[in-house]
């Protein structure tokens, strides 16, 4: 179990730094019922969240930011085993022996940890974590042969207090993804072929309406395109940002 002090610590002495440390990253701030969540959008499909003295890094890869400088985390989630979601020296720069590590059981092959299977709950210092699951139906890396496989992949819904954040790993709009409730911000991928179409996330979107949906691991793809489509939709924002 993590120290909160410790982190609180730790936190203090990223933000001192974080203008040189994460460059064009930016960082949000939302309400929640337990105090203010800070999410730093890193790079492609890399976050940071920073809740009540926690950290949790969520598919930390070297290319997203000098994770040397950033602090440490309580828990760190591995959506799954790909290397661009899965960077074991990276995660090694922010682990700790307190540090939770949640991951795919194929993700094990690579990193020790904690393995969550699609479906599963659990909750880490008062935060809840659910992974749901997340692969292809449509996109095949050959006939019948999926990018990614259904059981291999976790995205995640966490539990900031009142506000539940979905972070959908590499997936289509799968029936999963479509019937989530009550989801406040959601992070969707549009890197084609790997992942969804715009319209796609659009058809997602439309069925389990989060508040504030982010394009993020779009690289080759215009995240334009998404908020087009929904352009009129009542109760949802799109947040373009600097993923790629």
């Amino acid at each position: 179990m993590f120290k909160t002090g410790f982190f609180l610590a730790m936190v203090t002495v990223w933000m001192l730094g974080q203008a040189s440390v994460l460059g064009a990253a930016e960082s949000e701030v939302f309400k929640t019922s337990q105090g203010e969540l800070k999410i730093t959008l890193l790079k492609h499909a890399s976050l940071m969240f920073s809740w009540k003295g926690m950290v949790v890094h969520v598919d930390p890869v070297g290319d997203s930011a000098d994770y040397s400088a950033l602090p440490q985390a309580a828990l760190i989630l591995i959506t799954h085993a790909h290397s661009d979601h899965l960077d074991p020296t990276t995660v090694g720069l922010v682990r700790t022996p307190q540090t939770e590590v949640i991951l795919t059981d194929k993700a094990m092959d690579k990193l020790q940890g904690t393995v969550m299977k699609n479906g599963e709950t659990r909750s880490v210092e008062g935060l809840r974590i659910e992974a749901v699951p997340a692969y292809n139906r449509v996109h095949m890396r050959s006939p019948n042969v999926p990018y990614h496989p259904r059981g291999e992949g976790n995205g995640y819904v966490l539990t900031f207090g009142d506000l539940r954040v979905y972070v959908a790993g590499d997936t289509e709009n799968i029936p999963e993804m479509k019937a989530l409730k009550n989801i406040g911000v959601a992070f969707l991928p549009m890197n084609l072929p790997y992942t969804m179409t715009p319209e796609m996330a659009a058809d997602a979107v439309k069925s389990f309406r989060p508040k504030i949906v982010y394009p993020y691991h779009y690289r080759g793809t215009d995240p334009q395109g998404l908020a087009e489509l929904l352009k009129g939709e009542t109760g949802v924002e799109v947040r373009i940002r600097n993923f790629y």
